[in-house]
């Protein structure tokens, strides 16, 4: 993932990733990392050795990984969008301008910039955009740990204040708990009601 970044030919590469596009429920989180190839030290280098896509990690691989990104990044930037703003938007235009201004918000002159996925009309720096980018670039992928680590942080606290969702296991994504979890107490605020998920097509919302 290293090598895929030093590709680039430039000292700073940023990487920007999210969380949260897929769930029924809860925050759309983005987040963009920053990093100094040539000042990344060897312990830095070895600590982020385990970088892969977050989804291929457990939670408790990705909150180990999480300090050591954020010790070896340059800079950090998170974006969070809420449940009403996904659905006053739509997901897809919320997802981009998210990826887009957290970008913003760490790349430095002369840096190369990359989203994972798709190209951000919207983001005022150039960038490229990189399929599969989670498991190919290291700064996707730091980008990742923290979007994800993020928004479970978030899913898990949410469990406290909306209890028989199991969010603290799920968070927020379906899994047929959560699906009869809304059919037999209706949707929390915290559930999008905006795009055409095939849970909620099975649930009949």
């Amino acid at each position: 993932m290293f090598r895929f970044d030093r590709s680039h030919g430039t000292r700073f590469v940023a990487g920007a990733d999210e969380a949260g596009r897929g769930s029924l429920a809860g925050p759309l989180v983005a987040a963009a990392v920053l990093l100094d190839l040539e000042g990344l030290s060897l312990g830095d280098r070895r600590a982020l050795g385990e970088l892969d896509d977050s989804k291929q990690r457990n939670e408790q691989e990705r909150e180990s990984l999480y300090p050591a990104v954020i010790r070896a990044a340059t800079k950090v930037a998170v974006t969070v969008r809420c449940v009403r703003g996904i659905d006053g938007r739509g997901l897809h235009v919320t997802n981009l301008t998210a990826l887009g201004r957290a970008l913003e918000r760490v790349a430095v002159p002369g840096a190369t910039c990359l989203s994972d996925g798709f190209p951000v009309p919207s983001c005022r720096v150039p960038h490229q955009a990189v399929i599969d980018g989670d498991a190919r670039s290291a700064a996707i992928a730091a980008a990742s740990v923290v979007a994800k680590v993020t928004r479970d942080r978030c899913m898990h606290r949410a469990e406290g204040t909306y209890p028989g969702f199991d969010f603290a296991g799920n968070v927020g994504y379906s899994t047929p708990g959560h699906r009869a979890a809304v059919i037999e107490r209706g949707p929390s605020p915290l559930h999008r009601r905006s795009f055409a998920s095939i849970a909620y097509s099975q649930l009949r919302l």
